[in-house]
């Protein structure tokens, strides 16, 4: 069942539970408004017009907000005058949920349950910025901030130990606290030739840590001498 009614210098065809915005109506949320001005009812197999309206014909509906519309832009302009102005409007709407019909011996209601969250709050949710979303966010206990982990200490092998590591081997390589860093001295890697007196099995350690010598530089040939007799 469908009914065209008219309202605000507009006509709407509306059913049984549609969603309707119209020109501001007065009134609070909640309240109840009921349409007179019906100009046609309808049905699957009957249509009633009216002339122009039809008698005790009636819709119900429910006010759920009042609101500003979309902003519209209105663009003025003069030419060769230099003249151009731009401005916005935003129409005061009211929102109304249809509960019911009824006239000419036909009748249809909604049963469904009305929302009464306005337009501002659905958008905000869609974006989650519902200040009831935040409200509940804020209220909620804050958990702790981890605390940054801290670099591993240097531990010596005695406590490695103590604590219970089962592989001494691991505990014997760590190096105790109070060590001294290694010196560049230290830290050196030993020469070609001191690794190859190693491998030869040299005991004198002090002499396979040496460097090898130096290459030695190849000698000058010899000028050619002259001859010991004077030449006539």
């Amino acid at each position: 069942m469908y009914a065209v009614i008219k309202t605000g210098g507009k006509q709407y065809r509306v059913q049984a539970g549609d969603l309707l915005v119209v020109e501001k109506l007065d009134g609070e949320v909640g309240a109840e408004i009921a349409f007179d001005q019906v100009l046609m009812l309808g049905d699957d197999g009957a249509t009633h017009l009216g002339l122009p309206l039809v008698e005790g014909a009636l819709v119900r509906a429910t006010l759920i907000e009042t609101r500003k519309g979309d902003k519209v832009k209105v663009f003025k302009k003069i030419r060769r005058q230099g003249y151009r102005r731009t401005k916005g409007h935003r129409q005061i709407e009211s929102v109304l949920r249809v509960t019911g019909l009824e006239g000419q011996g036909l009748n249809a209601k909604w049963d469904g349950e009305i929302d009464f969250t306005p337009l501002s709050t659905l958008r905000l949710r869609a974006r989650n910025l519902d200040p009831k979303i935040e409200a509940e966010i804020e209220a909620a206990p804050v958990e702790a901030k981890k605390a940054p982990a801290k670099k591993a200490a240097k531990v010596s092998a005695e406590a490695v130990i103590d604590a219970g590591v089962v592989d001494q081997q691991i505990a014997a390589d760590a190096p105790p606290a109070d060590a001294a860093p290694e010196t560049k001295a230290e830290k050196a890697t030993p020469s070609k030739a001191a690794k190859k007196a190693l491998d030869a099995g040299v005991v004198d350690e002090q002499a396979a840590a040496e460097d090898a010598p130096a290459k030695k530089t190849p000698a000058k040939k010899a000028a050619p001498k002259a001859d010991s007799e004077p030449t006539t």
